[in-house]
């Protein structure tokens, strides 16, 4: 066994083997060294390797899945090698034989199809980028969906296709595997290195015509060189992992350039699209406006907010079925009520392709196509284009689904070697053999009951044993009787008071009761193979329904939340326009809105020629800045992902790119400060940024000296203006800028307007046309709670530096000088309470004024001055 192990493990260098034996997977060796601590397992021994012990763990077969995710999300690839035949075929060959095992599978991030190791409401991408000659092209694949895509992707726009689609895996040629690992960390994916042979293009070209079937891939699209090596490496790789057995895949489908919203990196992390800066979904944008009530409804959420449309028509025409769907609840209750049912139809699928499905993805495929029946009587009639193609989709499944109402049991089992699926009536063999096997004591009653008539003997048995079986016994008052049937029954045995026989029937009866149960098991095994293949059959059309089910889900969830919170269609046309009034951060509402508070609104406009492109932002720290900043970006995303705003009227010119510089983080494990990330990001954009990006921007130069960033921001305005010509919000503490707005046509001040009340800042929260002349940063500070006797110094340095500031240079050279910063420290925190009154105030707490006449209340005073100053 061990050398059948050592072999096995050989071939598959770099992953943990699962060893099948019996009803636990065993690892052996280093594995068992590594998933022990992965696990928190026990780690023993069993038996010696070159005189070594040899470590051991292993898991449950049952409960391998809840192990599996472990050790995947740990970085580990996983290898199972099964049982290939039965241990009793085993033994024919020798008492000492092995039984037959090998790997049929290969687990890996971008491989996964079990419901329990992926995320119901996310993709979970497999991709692959390659490049031939000079050019490059990403590929990625959902196995467990069935989505198949490919793009021309540069390198340089390799990270921010990375940051949209989230890969689990990425496949790269091994030349590149260094170069590349470090995108792979920063997009969080698995980097798996493959042979150029895998990136090979012609191979690549006949190994996608064998998936599909057909002799050419014209009827897919046109395809270059690198997309068809990026394509053929993941039907490679999958064909390794999935040992040949490969995965229902869709046509693929070729995104060009332009198609959509282009989105980096650094945008995404700032606008928290579908991850919040903690690293979870909550407090995300995605996580704030889904309403969705199916899994294919989340995941194409997902997909939208990743990648906004800008296909004008496709935009107007979601509108429109949101704004049908918004103008009559009940229907859109009904709907939602009914998509509500509808399982997960493509996941069912994709594990029924890959023979992992049971019973129960069968169920979900019969459950889907009846929502889908239903969905489709509720839209019948006049509708939205976008909702009729969808109900067209939904109809046409009769046949299948009666096939599988007709079959399945209303709760089915979740794994097929549990039988009782079938439903009754549907097979007779099944039904007769089912008979046999839950009431096998029935049956041979009622032939007692034969025999007893036929014999005349009243007290003639049918009884087993585990020696003899079923036999018929008798007393040995009857054996002549029974004797004399000896061509009926059969004698097989005589004891001191009894006989027994036998019979032909009795003994091919009780061959089908001992084999009825697995005879059971055989028969609803055939069947489930029978309507999986049914099924598969039909698998491009349950595909489109389930893609129905879900764009007709994702419209009624953007109809309900803009009815919950008061949304409005944007305007959408093809100019440069930007005009939001009333406009809101949906994700800060929300949280305002559960906290029983209001949230201010306000307007914005960018839009060339009627109101300058630029705005400039000032105001105090903590008024709300970025989040107006956000807000607007996230406005613009969301109508071009198809939804309503949340604003009183919106009107959009289609936005190419949206780029966001908001906050500072630095990035040590690529030897970056906050300052160099700030600055890498602004050259990004500055490089990158067409006259049809939206583009905010907060804070920049504030990592550097004073001077050094305001001249860097007042250059990146002037850019952003005069080279760009693109929409933008540009919000900054450095007031001296507002200066540029009677100097740039395209540039106009706003400010968040604050209140002053008894020494205290009030936030209004209101953007206003104007300049801000004050930050109110101690103020800010005292808020956050820093020691009274560190704001009472700042004040005081504050009010130094900006005297020197209205009296000029010279003035401020001497600043330093005139503040007392050596001579006399500010006190400690800890002297900042007294343990008890110091002289003066003891002193001041004997004095009755009204007792003192003038001159002792002048001698008192002259006291209490000597007593501070001594």
């Amino acid at each position: 066994m061990m050398a059948q192990y050592l072999q096995i493990r050989a071939a598959n260098p770099g992953a943990l083997l699962f060893y099948r034996m019996g009803d636990f997977y065993e690892m052996f060796f280093d594995d068992a060294v590594a998933a022990a601590a992965a696990l928190d397992i026990a780690l023993t021994k069993r038996g010696q390797h070159l005189g070594q012990d040899i470590p051991m763990c292993g898991v449950p077969v049952h409960a391998a899945e809840g192990y599996l995710l472990t050790l995947i999300r740990k970085g580990f690839r996983v290898a199972i090698a099964e049982q290939l035949e039965d241990p009793a075929e085993a033994k024919k060959r020798g008492a000492k034989s092995v039984v037959a095992r090998d790997v049929v599978r290969l687990v890996t991030p971008g491989t996964l199809t079990e419901e329990s190791l992926l995320e119901a409401r996310r993709h979970n991408f497999l991709a692959a980028w390659a490049e031939v000659r000079d050019a490059a092209a990403l590929a990625w694949v959902d196995i467990s969906t069935g989505e198949f895509r490919v793009a021309d992707c540069p390198l340089v726009r390799l990270p921010p296709e990375l940051a949209r689609l989230a890969p689990r895996e990425l496949l790269v040629a091994d030349a590149r595997e260094a170069d590349l690992r470090p995108l792979a960390a920063e997009a969080q994916a698995a980097l798996t290195p493959l042979a150029r042979a895998s990136f090979d293009s012609a191979g690549a070209e006949r190994r996608l015509c064998d998936l599909y079937g057909t002799a050419t891939l014209d009827a897919f699209g046109s395809f270059g060189r690198a997309e068809l090596a990026a394509m053929g490496a993941i039907v490679d790789y999958l064909d390794l992992t999935q040992r040949g057995r490969l995965p229902l895949l869709r046509p693929p489908l070729r995104e060009t350039a332009g198609s959509a919203m282009q989105i980096d990196a650094a945008t995404r992390r700032s606008l928290e699209l579908t991850q919040s800066l903690s690293g979870g979904r909550e407090g995300s944008l995605v996580a704030a406006i889904d309403r969705t009530v199916t899994a294919a409804g989340a995941r194409l959420l997902d997909r939208r907010i990743a990648a906004p449309s800008c296909d004008l028509g496709a935009i107007r025409a979601r509108h429109a079925a949101l704004r049908w769907l918004l103008e009559d609840n009940r229907l859109r209750a009904d709907l939602r009520d009914r998509l509500r049912r509808a399982p997960d139809m493509d996941r069912a699928l994709g594990r029924l392709a890959l023979d992992r499905g049971g019973p129960r993805d069968l169920a979900a495929i019969r459950a889907g196509l009846t929502q889908a029946g239903q969905v489709a009587t509720l839209l019948d009639g006049e509708v939205p284009p976008l909702l009729g193609e969808a109900a067209t989709a939904l109809t046409g499944h009769e046949a299948v689904l009666a096939l599988l109402d007709a079959a399945l049991v209303a709760e089915p089992p979740l794994l097929a070697r549990d039988g009782g699926f079938v439903a009754a009536g549907h097979d007779s063999e099944l039904d007769e053999t089912r008979a046999l096997r839950d009431e096998g004591r029935g049956v041979i009653a009622r032939m007692q009951a034969d025999y007893c008539a036929e014999t005349g003997i009243a007290g003639l048995k049918i009884k087993h044993n585990n020696v003899l079986g079923y036999f018929i016994e008798t007393t040995s008052a009857h054996a002549e009787r029974m004797m004399a049937l000896s061509d009926r029954f059969i004698h097989r045995q005589t004891t001191a008071s009894q006989v027994r026989f036998t019979t032909v029937e009795l003994s091919q009866l009780e061959t089908r009761i001992l084999n009825a149960a697995q005879h059971a098991l055989a028969i609803e095994k055939r069947i489930f193979d029978g309507l999986r293949a049914a099924v598969l059959a039909e698998a491009a059309a349950i595909r489109q329904a389930a893609q129905a089910l879900a764009q007709i889900d994702l419209a009624a969830a953007f109809a309900e939340i803009a009815a919950e919170a008061g949304w409005c269609e944007p305007q959408m046309d093809d100019s440069r326009a930007f005009a939001i009034a009333g406009g809101r951060h949906p994700v800060v509402e929300a949280a305002l809105r559960r906290a029983g508070q209001p949230f201010v609104a306000n307007d914005c406009a960018l839009t060339e020629g009627g109101t300058p492109a630029v705005w400039l932002l000032t105001g105090p720290n903590m008024a709300g800045k970025s989040t107006f900043l956000r807000q607007n970006a996230l406005i613009a995303l969301l109508a071009q992902a198809g939804a309503f705003v949340p604003a009183e009227r919106a009107h959009i010119g289609l936005v190419s790119q949206l780029f966001s510089r908001v906050g500072a983080a630095d990035d040590l494990a690529r030897g970056r400060s906050t300052f160099m990330v700030e600055m890498v990001e602004t050259a990004a954009i500055l490089n990158r940024a067409d006259d049809r990006a939206l583009v905010i921007l907060d804070e920049i130069g504030r990592g550097t000296a004073t001077w050094d960033g305001l001249s860097i921001a007042w250059a990146v305005l002037e850019h952003l203006h005069g080279v760009n010509r693109c929409r933008a919000l540009f919000a900054t503490h450095y007031h001296e800028m507002t200066a540029l707005a009677a100097k740039l046509p395209g540039v106009e001040n706003a400010t968040v307007a604050v209140k002053e009340w008894e020494g205290e800042v009030i936030f209004l929260h209101e953007v206003r046309q104007g300049a801000a002349d004050r930050s109110y940063g101690v103020q800010v500070a005292r808020l956050a709670g820093l020691p009274p006797a560190v704001i009472d110094r700042a004040r005081v340095v504050l009010e130094a530096l900006e005297k020197g500031d209205r009296e000029g240079g010279a003035r401020k050279a001497a600043i330093v000088d005139d503040l007392p910063l050596f001579s006399r420290a500010a006190p400690p925190a800890s002297a900042a309470v007294p343990k008890g009154p110091s002289p003066v105030e003891a002193r001041l707490a004997a004095l009755h004024p009204d007792e003192l006449s003038p001159r002792a209340a002048l001698q008192a005073l002259y006291d209490l001055k000597a007593l501070l100053e001594g």
